[in-house]
């Protein structure tokens, strides 16, 4: 689509910080359903016109769904390649009102795809998954407590640890239930963990973190999760490929996939055995792992097809 319009918005807990272009039009509104309200009509009508918002901890949702619902073209962005925008026009001062200046002039050269923003039922299993994520660092945290307490406080902080898993099995048993409750998240589901490797917690991330996932092409799904191996080759640095950027809470499960793959997948395990013969670093197979694992995954939601080694797609 041809925008003709880009509107930057940089978010805050209490307000959003509008500017537009073309032109100097800049205000600053409440971030709330008042504020949401008084800047939609501030905007005008929603034709040709791209709405890019900088995320900020989540404080960015509730505006990007109301402008999505007026009508507008909204995108919601990772702060970093709006940054690195800024560094490359010379903008390094950083203020609220120069902030949505810059993402109105990201949005006008760059003209980030939309996507659907997430509804209802995707938000709130979000949210079950960062609290499912908040439990598991309590337990890390605590049980890292137990082997240094003493005796006086260690049956406190167990009596914690109990408590906590506990929590995080009721959890899970809500997300299970929530998944269950919509038949498209429900197959998507079962197809995902039919793959030997991936459990619950793994196909409950991908389902929430990665919803392209089975709508986009092998390179533009691994670019996306930041497991596309990257050139750097510079000078006398030849031949070294790193990955970086994309989403690290789905690379942090799909490394805890692999993990448990290259155990129980005929597929993954051979292909890691292959590379190790070859030479490669366990660290090097893992990740390589973590990029065939993800292409194969990305194709039986893209075919609807539950795991099959003969027939098992990429």
């Amino acid at each position: 689509m041809s925008y003709q319009v880009f509107v930057g918005i940089d978010v805050s807990k209490a307000s959003l910080d509008v500017a537009v272009l073309p032109g100097s039009r800049r205000t600053r509104v409440g971030n709330d359903e008042s504020g949401w309200r008084e800047l939609i009509a501030w905007l005008g009508a929603p034709a040709d016109t791209l709405v890019v918002l900088e995320a900020t901890g989540g404080y960015q949702n509730a505006a990007a769904l109301a402008l999505q619902e007026a009508g507008f073209a909204v995108v919601v962005m990772n702060p970093r390649p709006i940054r690195d925008h800024a560094r490359s026009n010379n903008v390094l001062a950083k203020t609220d009102r120069l902030d949505a200046a810059v993402i109105a002039d990201f949005a006008r050269e760059k003209q980030p795809p939309v996507r659907p923003l997430p509804d209802a039922q995707a938000r709130l299993l979000g949210a079950l998954m960062d609290r499912r994520r908040q439990l598991v660092q309590m337990l890390a945290v605590e049980k890292n407590r137990l082997q240094q307490a003493p005796p006086a406080l260690a049956r406190d902080i167990t009596q914690h640890i109990q408590w906590l898993n506990k929590r995080l099995k009721q959890l899970d048993r809500d997300l299970d239930d929530r998944i269950r409750q919509s038949p498209l998240w429900h197959e998507r589901d079962q197809i995902l963990r039919s793959a030997p490797g991936i459990g619950p917690a793994v196909s409950h991330t991908l389902l929430v973190e990665l919803p392209e996932l089975g709508q986009l092409k092998a390179k533009q799904i691994s670019a996306l999760v930041g497991v596309a191996p990257l050139n750097r080759d510079s000078g006398k640095f030849r031949g070294h490929r790193s990955i970086w950027g994309g989403r690290s809470q789905v690379r942090s499960m799909l490394y805890m996939a692999v993990v448990s793959a290259v155990r129980h997948n005929p597929v993954i395990r051979t292909f890691y055995q292959r590379l190790k013969r070859a030479g490669k670093t366990s660290k090097v197979a893992l990740v390589a792992c973590m990029h065939k694992l993800l292409i194969i995954l990305n194709a039986m939601l893209k075919q609807r097809q539950y795991w099959a080694p003969r027939a098992v797609p990429g």
